[in-house]
């Protein structure tokens, strides 16, 4: 697990940390089931305050990417939870929102778009 926090990034330390487990979480990097460092290890390793990263791991919990357990720590939530599957869809429409405002920018059809549609889904 690597995070790396930007002092020019608009985000907030804290949203740096989460959106960049969040990333790690969904590619795959890091699996389901797998403990992540504790608050202050974390914190330590990275160079902030323990507040920053609670913060941090408070959101992922909410957002169902994690679970914090009483003297276990934080352990990524299988992927199959209804709380994360609403953020993959949440990545996928806004990958297709993307694909389609570039189409409609260059002029593109509609028939055109859904037959680039059909072709990624065949590969």
């Amino acid at each position: 697990m690597k995070i790396i926090i930007s002092n020019q990034s608009e985000l907030p330390i804290y949203a740096q940390i989460r959106e960049q487990l969040k990333e790690q979480i969904l590619n795959g990097q890091i699996p389901e089931g797998e403990t992540l460092p504790s608050i202050r290890q974390l914190a330590k390793e990275v160079g902030v305050s323990v507040i920053t990263t609670t913060r941090a791991y408070s959101e992922l919990e909410a957002e169902g990417f994690i679970a914090t357990m009483q003297g276990k720590g934080s352990v990524v939530l299988p992927t199959d939870n209804n709380l994360l599957r609403e953020q993959y869809l949440l990545r996928i429409e806004e990958g297709l929102s993307t694909a389609i405002e570039t189409a409609k920018t260059m002029g593109m059809s509609k028939d055109e778009l859904t037959d680039i549609f059909h072709n990624l889904l065949e590969t």
